[in-house]
């Protein structure tokens, strides 16, 4: 199970990381261009940055509290954080109606809330 949940972490954290990179570092007229990228031409860069820097915040809460041994009940925070982060996400791509989006958004939720389950449960790293 421990093995199982740190692949899942792993996967979220890179996909976080792919992510905030992106909202973080590629320009808002590129994104709105990519499948599903349409919702960022409701929002301004400033706010754009900071989700892209939440998100590479996420994919480091996700790992290091853990590798460090500093924290690590970080690690299922970050992912009920991430859990929200992705009914934001799945309530933006519904409004402009971008179904293919929400589909992996809700898988990106199931994800954390297995994280979250099992460090904040059977495999957590206070036991």
């Amino acid at each position: 199970m421990n093995f199982v949940l740190w692949i899942a972490t792993g996967l979220l954290a890179l996909i976080a990381l792919i992510g905030g990179i992106s909202k973080t570092f590629i320009s808002k007229e590129k994104l709105a261009q990519s499948p599903g990228g349409g919702w960022v031409l409701d929002f301004n860069v400033v706010f754009l940055r900071f989700l892209g820097i939440l998100e590479i915040l996420a994919a480091l809460g996700l790992i290091l509290p853990a590798v460090v041994d500093i924290f690590p009940i970080l690690v299922p925070v970050t992912a009920v954080c991430w859990v929200l982060l992705m009914i934001g996400a799945i309530i933006t791509h519904l409004r402009h109606g971008d179904a293919k989006p929400v589909v992996a958004n809700i898988i990106y939720l199931l994800l954390a809330v297995f994280i979250a389950w099992g460090r904040f449960g059977p495999m957590s790293f206070s036991g």
